[in-house]
């Protein structure tokens, strides 16, 4: 992976990535994984969770979502595989806590416009926390939601981050894997 220096970090605030979609010759959306926004190395790659201490790579191979452990690079992979990867907030930042309420709030009207256009079996929503704000519902787990977006159910997983030192890489990948589970 390329390094980055400090200055081109932080001028990749400004960047936005593009959403991991199906296109028509690839199997309908599954899942559509959802992050919180992308750190600033994603944003300087245009890769989504490309800070090496991320585990949603490891966490998606570990749990059978994908055949190997795929690159950040890799990416659109995803979309062969029924599988898509979005944010609830398009700004960049260097961590998640940078954001305000009212950019998860405006991000989570974005992600149910995405959900209703792109129709995935399930959306799974990279941080409780975050889709506690951007869905107003301050009960959330993490889990199966009750909720649903038309046909689309919900799924909230911990946030990969490495940030995230409440779950290691092994309970990580259990929950993603009982996402796998229901999600075939």
């Amino acid at each position: 992976m390329a390094r980055f220096s400090p200055d081109e970090l932080e001028a990749a605030r400004s960047r936005t990535l593009p959403d991991v979609l199906p296109g028509p010759a690839d199997p309908p959306l599954r899942v559509l994984f959802c992050g919180i926004n992308p750190g600033l190395l994603s944003a300087a790659t245009g890769h989504h969770f490309a800070r090496p201490g991320n585990r949603f790579w490891p966490a998606l191979h570990d749990s059978g979502f994908t055949p190997r452990l795929l690159d950040p690079a890799e990416q659109w992979e995803l979309a062969h595989l029924g599988l898509g990867v979005t944010n609830v907030a398009p700004r960049a930042t260097a961590r998640a806590d940078e954001l305000g309420s009212a950019e998860l709030v405006a991000g989570g009207e974005l992600l149910r416009a995405t959900v209703a256009e792109h129709r995935p079996a399930w959306l799974a929503v990279l941080g409780v926390t975050a889709y506690r704000v951007a869905f107003a519902d301050k009960t959330a787990a993490i889990g199966r939601q009750e909720r649903t977006l038309g046909p689309t159910r919900i799924w909230v997983l911990p946030n990969p981050s490495g940030l995230n030192a409440h779950y290691q890489l092994s309970a990580l990948t259990a929950q993603f894997a009982l996402l796998r589970a229901a999600a075939p």
